[in-house]
């Protein structure tokens, strides 16, 4: 038996058994996933849907743990803190881990330097919607109402400084209108004052009102995204609409601490990609309002400080100070 051929059965010998140990070590105890925001959100829905569907996959023991507070920074923190092995992974998302460096003056972890990048999971793009009975029917209804009446026409808006209220300035921007923002603190605040009237417009993840689309107790308008969402394929993009600019959608991304190892980061990467792309995942993805993804992690790197440099020239531009 030459030496050659000696080194290399060994050296295959080592990497079989590094991989078992890695597989081993994540299954040997529960591995949490965090939620940033509180139970039966759409951020908490994505979260256990990819938790049961990993399980499933791998026999490793998941359980999705919330921890709102602080715009999602709680959840942030908690998991740069956490020991780098694997067994505690965040859903980040565009409102927290890209955002959150632009809105708060004071961070107790770094976006960059604090995380390891899973991959991404999933996207949805915002939607116009507006009651069923509105007279808008198209983004240039909207942009007709609000030169004629600047200031006046109302968009609601889940909260100052997210992703809805920098693409509201963005589109209006692009537009050359004004709208004014109303913050709620989620749709089911906002339902009943566009029901009555008393705003115009509301803006949200596909994911979150997908189902009051799909009863029509609202009418949707224009999606903001690169595409056509596969949940309302029959609804434009604003890009369709004349306003290419205006094509952020939302994203969730698996994140790790900082200093986990790569072999166990590329071991939760092809598990997330696998039970992702699974046509029973995508389905319930999609029927769910969520675009499914599954990338490698330096996919969800490249996204990560791409829309962080996007976002916050629109913080910039809107004005809007850091807490």
């Amino acid at each position: 038996m030459s030496r050659r051929f000696v080194k290399t059965f060994l050296l295959a010998g080592a990497l079989a058994l590094t991989s078992a140990s890695v597989a081993s070590t994540l299954s040997e105890r529960s591995i949490s996933f965090i939620s940033p925001y509180p139970p039966g959100g759409g951020t908490d829905t994505l979260t256990r849907m990819l938790a049961d569907a990993m399980a499933q996959q791998t026999g490793w023991n998941i359980v999705v743990e919330n921890k709102p507070g602080a715009g999602g920074n709680l959840a942030l923190d908690t998991t740069a803190r956490a020991k780098p092995d694997g067994h505690t992974l965040v859903m980040a998302q565009t409102d927290n881990i890209v955002l959150n460096p632009w809105l708060y003056s004071k961070l107790s972890y770094d976006t960059f330097k604090s995380f390891a990048p899973v991959g991404l999971v999933a996207s949805s793009p915002s939607v116009y919607v507006v009651a069923p009975k509105s007279p808008y029917n198209t983004l240039a209804d909207i942009v007709a109402a609000a030169k004629e009446k600047p200031g006046v026409v109302t968009l609601g808006i889940p909260g100052i400084g997210g992703t809805g209220d920098l693409l509201g300035n963005l589109f209006s921007k692009e537009a050359d209108i004004k709208l004014s923002h109303i913050p709620y603190r989620g749709w089911s605040q906002a339902f009943p004052d566009l029901s009555s009237g008393r705003i115009e417009i509301y803006t949200g993840s596909v994911a979150s009102l997908l189902p009051q689309i799909l009863a029509k107790t609202v009418k949707p308008i224009a999606v903001i995204g690169e595409a056509r969402s596969p949940s309302l394929p029959n609804v434009p993009t604003f890009a369709e609409e004349g306003y290419p600019e205006v094509k952020q959608a939302i994203w969730w991304g698996l994140a790790a601490p900082a200093g986990t190892p790569s072999e166990i980061v590329n071991e939760l990467n092809e598990a997330m990609k696998k039970a992702v792309t699974s046509d029973e995942m995508t389905q319930n993805l999609q029927k769910a309002g969520y675009d499914p993804i599954g990338s490698s992690a330096n996919d969800m790197a490249s996204r990560h400080r791409a829309d962080h440099d996007t976002f916050g020239a629109l913080v910039k531009d809107s004005g809007i100070e850091p807490q």
